[in-house]
């Protein structure tokens, strides 16, 4: 078996069915972000443990929009020791609504919240507050596995539930991709990957909107650049106010 030729026809795959499912969902959360973004309010993103990831991924990112703040709650991110501990803080109740109260979230802003099961109490309890709030709150998930497991929050309502929109990342139930013969586990996670590539779409798509509305979206262009640091250091200073991760 060629494990990396069938990881990656995994991953062709995958990415195939988004563009063809998803499509219009990405749209909408580019709208989404634009409109925020052209009506002054402020965009953050969050996950717990490996889905932070993404949201780490869209903040400080060449290429990427300025305006994009990540929550990292403690205990919620994978430079924790033991690892063990993002697993049970996840499922703390009340402490995402204590996350987002320590947020400058504020009503019209927009919130991507990155969960492949949807199902801990930290996670929901964010999309809750959020919305009460007044926040646009889109979902990226797994589908496949959110619609298999049980809420762990007291509702009994998974992430995708509570969404504003949703994203399907169209991976597998349980996220690993690859069966090899003689494993008794699938191996090879895709959510990651894949999500990466929906939210930089998304991203991308927001700053086109922003473009045709005649503004100028700020995007940060790489340090290692010999005009990056200058560029940058100037979005940073004009958009000080709705920058909150500096």
């Amino acid at each position: 078996m060629d494990v990396i030729q069938a990881y990656f026809d995994n991953m062709n795959e995958i990415l195939e069915k988004v563009i063809t499912t998803q499509k219009d969902a990405l749209n909408e959360g580019a709208k989404l972000m634009s409109d925020a973004v052209l009506n002054g309010k402020n965009l953050f993103a969050f996950g717990c443990s490996h889905a932070s990831l993404l949201a780490l991924e869209l903040y400080y990112r060449t290429g990427g929009m300025a305006l994009i703040n990540p929550i990292r709650a403690p205990g919620l991110n994978c430079d924790v020791d033991p690892a063990t501990m993002t697993s049970q803080i996840e499922r703390l109740p009340e402490y995402g609504r204590v996350i987002i109260d320590s947020q400058p979230i504020d009503e019209g802003d927009v919130l991507i919240i990155h969960s492949v099961s949807g199902r801990n109490t930290v996670t929901i309890d964010v999309a809750i507050r959020a919305k009460e709030i007044g926040a646009t709150v889109i979902v990226l998930t797994n589908l496949a596995t959110a619609k298999h497991v049980e809420s762990r929050h007291p509702s009994g309502k998974n992430l995708y539930e509570i969404g504003d929109l949703i994203l399907d990342n169209c991976g597998c139930l349980g996220d690993s991709s690859l069966t090899i013969p003689g494993v008794p586990d699938k191996v090879a996670p895709t959510s990651t990957a894949v999500g990466a590539a929906m939210l930089n779409a998304m991203m991308a798509q927001s700053v086109a909107l922003i473009t045709q509305s005649g503004e100028i979206a700020p995007i940060f262009v790489s340090a290692n650049l010999d005009r990056g640091d200058a560029h940058n250091k100037a979005i940073l200073e004009k958009y000080k106010e709705r920058i909150f991760y500096m």
